[in-house]
């Protein structure tokens, strides 16, 4: 869950609703949107503990056809996209202190049609970050668990650290807190809420491996819950710090606002190491993505939905090869292509429309299945779940309404996925596709 997010989208939060009291509200609120979703995620977790997340839940409650959209949307843009902008924000970030590293001026380019893939000193380190990351969760759970929580241990601790010092010793006011701000309109809030429930992405990720977590029905439910309340209260501190270091009109629009805030409290020295941690964060959360991802293509492909090779698992890792491997080449020409911003830019709503779904996915299985044995039963069911399913649904007719071409084309992407389904379903037909598991 936490990115490189939480240091660049509070700026655009606090420019779309500028008081102090909204933005703190706008993150209280996703904190609890957040919240409500993974304990709907912890109970369709505990009762299909299968690979694949929200794939598996439409599937089970909405069809196919629903379920493939949704893992089509993460391939193309959710998850590769994501991967390819962090990896890239990466190399930015190590630039400042090895300039080589963030130089993005072509070495060699190569024109594909309206595509031009881009050679550059920047391009080749977010490569390296992606094939690196993918090389460890290429050999299991193991490894990679041991990565992956070695940099959620550094970069959880050093954001406490730096919100202690900030508020103890750091040279800000509270002031800044009683300033007035301009109004803030409902339609304006709500679509503050899309940059905010993207810097909450990944409170669902541990849904995702569940299939192959030890006592799924125990384990992912605690995961779910204990991972998102930490994260809630640590992104909350931190927008109160900003508030504290800086008044709202010095980091509105500001895409370097931790940098900015450490500098202000805790001098130079501060932004710098800030700067570091950054890469720790934002490569923390690459490898989540990396491990999380080719689990939906893995569940695709075990259902005929995918490329047949997806479904294969590694004898001796026991992990789904073939999808990471696919996973991390889409998401190297996405960076030598420069378009993940534009398929994130178009797909930023879609995060929320897949979730709020699979939270529905809920209702539709207790009301089909009432008596099926649940090791693990969403907590403040059924209202908690309603709230973030309507919450979800405003915010997806909000960000059409108020940003239709956006909108518009992350639904065609989104729809281009039919006719691939329809190849999917007709080869399905002719070959049946693998059935193998990964396992701990």
């Amino acid at each position: 869950m936490i990115g490189v997010g939480i240091f660049t989208t509070p700026g655009f939060v606090a420019q779309m609703v500028p008081h102090p009291l909204a933005i703190l509200g706008v993150w209280i609120a996703g904190g609890l949107l957040a919240f409500s979703g993974a304990m709907a995620y912890a109970e369709l977790a505990a009762l299909r503990p299968r690979a694949g997340g929200e794939y598996v839940y439409l599937r089970e409650s909405f069809g196919p056809l629903a379920a493939f959209l949704t893992g089509w949307t993460s391939f193309v843009a959710g998850f590769s996209g994501a991967i390819a902008a962090g990896a890239v924000g990466a190399a930015a970030y190590l630039g400042r202190f090895v300039p080589a590293a963030g130089d993005a001026r072509p070495i060699v380019a190569v024109s594909l049609g309206p595509l031009t893939l881009s050679v550059s000193p920047q391009a080749l380190v977010a490569l390296a970050a992606i094939a690196g990351l993918t090389i460890v969760h290429l050999r299991g759970l193991g490894p990679g668990r041991l990565v992956q929580n070695t940099l959620a241990g550094v970069k959880v601790a050093a954001l406490v650290v730096f919100v202690a010092l900030g508020f103890s010793i750091g040279r800000g006011s509270t002031a800044h807190f009683h300033a007035a701000g301009g109004p803030v309109p409902a339609s304006t809030w709500l679509l503050a809420l899309i940059p905010v429930m993207f810097s909450y992405s990944g409170w669902n990720a541990a849904a995702y491996v569940a299939e192959e977590v030890r006592d799924p029905g125990r384990n992912v439910p605690r995961a779910l819950a204990l991972g998102t309340l930490i994260v809630v209260v640590v992104f909350v501190a931190l927008n109160a710090l900003y508030l504290y270091a800086l008044p709202i009109s010095a980091f509105a629009g500001s895409i370097e606002v931790g940098e900015t805030v450490a500098a202000r409290l805790l001098g130079h020295a501060a932004g710098a190491a800030m700067g570091l941690l950054a890469i720790v964060i934002i490569l923390g959360s690459l490898s989540a993505m990396v491990l999380a991802g080719p689990r939906i293509y893995f569940a695709m492909a075990r259902d005929g939905l995918f490329f047949p090779g997806a479904a294969k698992v590694h004898a001796g890792y026991r992990t789904p090869v073939a999808a990471i491997v696919a996973q991390a080449i889409w998401s190297g020409l996405l960076v030598l292509s420069g378009t993940f911003a534009q398929l994130l830019t178009y797909t930023g709503f879609a995060v929320v429309l897949f979730s709020g779904v699979a939270v529905c996915a809920l209702f539709v299985l207790r009301w089909r299945r009432p008596d099926e044995p649940r090791p693990f039963r969403a907590w403040g069911y059924p209202v908690a779940p309603a709230i973030f399913a309507l919450a979800s649904l405003a915010i997806v007719l909000n960000a059409i309404v108020e940003s239709p071409r956006p909108s518009a084309a992350g639904l065609l992407l989104m729809a281009s996925g039919i006719p691939v389904y329809g190849l999917m379903r007709a080869k399905r037909r002719r070959t049946p596709a693998p059935s193998t598991t990964p396992r701990a």
